[in-house]
């Protein structure tokens, strides 16, 4: 999973309230088998005019020219300004997915669905909860200057506006943890390769019959 410690990126607004999952990644994308690739469908249904189906080239799809995203202001944005309730609806894992593969480093909303919001620690997307009033601040700020940026530091728990102002947040240390040092859960299992090993040999010197067993 890719670390994250210090970004500074584009933003670009998605100003509805409640985004559910189905909406982030509709459920004809889910029947890949593969983690990957979810990016050109981000927000399929309001990104495009033409219904979209897995394994389309991109390239033949009519984009909705009024969609935030394939506004030529925001194109390369790497943080997502979002209303209350993002993420809400079932708990499918490639909504995470489909946003790190697009682009995006860190979602920044007044709330976040529960299980969309763990999910986005788990594979290294940052969800920043901030209170409605400021995220309505940051949203007229992105809305009035095209190439508006924000750097995030997650060292230091806060989110930097251009003019050097600094907007505290709230993150759990263990979350904390995991992000700064790119841990998914493998990789925090993989911390202990070695013990695994000598726990493997030792378990094998012991019962040697398991060796034949795993190999059938």
């Amino acid at each position: 999973m890719q670390q994250f410690t210090i970004h500074k990126g584009l933003v670009a607004p998605m100003d509805r309230e409640n985004v559910d999952t189905d909406a982030i990644i509709p459920k004809q994308f889910l029947k890949s088998i593969r983690k990957t690739g979810f990016g050109p469908n981000l927000f399929d249904e309001w990104r495009y005019l033409d219904p979209g189906y897995p394994g389309q080239d991109p390239k033949s799809r009519k984009p909705n020219p009024d969609f935030v995203l394939n506004q030529a202001r925001y194109q390369g944005a790497s943080i997502l300004l979002a209303r209350k309730n993002f993420g809400c609806g079932s708990s499918r894992e490639h909504a995470p997915w489909a946003l790190d593969q697009y682009g995006f480093r860190a979602i920044i909303a007044p709330s976040f669905a529960d299980i969309f919001f763990n999910n986005c620690f788990k594979n290294g997307l940052l969800p920043i909860v901030l209170p409605e009033l400021t995220v309505a601040k940051l949203f007229d700020a992105c809305f009035a200057f095209p190439g508006y940026q924000l750097t995030i530091d997650l060292e230091r728990q806060v989110v930097v506006q251009a003019q050097g102002e600094e907007i505290p947040f709230e993150v759990q240390p263990f979350r904390k943890y995991c992000l700064l040092n790119g841990f998914d859960d493998i990789g925090l299992t993989l911390r202990h390769k070695e013990k695994i090993a000598a726990f493997e040999a030792q378990r094998l010197a012991q019962k040697p019959w398991l060796a034949h067993t795993m190999l059938g």
